[in-house]
């Protein structure tokens, strides 16, 4: 199996107290993180790439583990999140799907109210392309007040043979949402939609 080599990491982390309406008396906290690494199966097509998706274990807990302690450490408060990844151009959007698991159950392992799918997204662009990640609740996918996206990117990656996988979370709903549906209070956590 290839080794996860990697080139550089970032984590954004932003407050968000209004949209225009009454400021919040608890800011919206949205973070985000992510790791240029190389693509080993860039430039050939490999028909056997999932062996991959064990070597990007350890990166994808360290990643959730250094998200989390840039929201404050606190895993209880955290409510919505997502994943996503940019594949350089000599690679193909397949092998971005390879960061699905190890981005998304390390999430899941750290935060105890997250029986809900991640989301995910992912393209192949060039260095300074953007993802817009979708973030849903992390323990009930149907609560609309927490649909969301969070944009990232880096002005130099990824380049041709290279990678961007993506964390994000989030520690609340949008600061004014009021588009109705089930409601934080309402939800079930049974099955990670209600």
């Amino acid at each position: 199996m290839p080794e996860v080599i990697v080139r550089k990491s970032f984590v954004t982390t932003e407050e968000i107290f209004h949209e225009g309406g009454p400021p919040a008396s608890v800011p919206l906290r949205r973070g985000s993180i992510g790791t240029v690494i190389a693509n080993p199966y860039a430039g050939q097509y490999v028909e056997s790439i999932t062996g991959f998706i064990d070597d990007l274990r350890p990166l994808g807990l360290s990643m959730a583990t250094q998200l989390l302690a840039a929201l404050g450490g606190d895993a209880t408060v955290v409510e919505g999140y997502g994943k996503g990844a940019i594949v350089g151009e000599a690679g193909e959007l397949e092998h971005g799907a390879l960061w699905h698991a190890p981005g998304g159950y390390s999430m899941r392992e750290l935060l105890p109210a997250s029986k809900a799918i991640v989301p995910s997204t992912k393209k192949v662009g060039g260095p300074g392309t953007r993802l817009d990640v979708p973030v849903t609740h992390s323990n009930a996918s149907y609560v609309r007040s927490h649909f969301d996206s969070i944009e990232v990117g880096i002005n130099d990656a990824p380049r041709a043979h290279e990678m961007l996988v993506i964390l994000v979370m989030t520690t609340g709903a949008r600061v004014h949402n009021r588009a109705g549906g089930l409601a934080v209070a309402d939800i079930i956590g049974e099955d990670g939609l209600k």
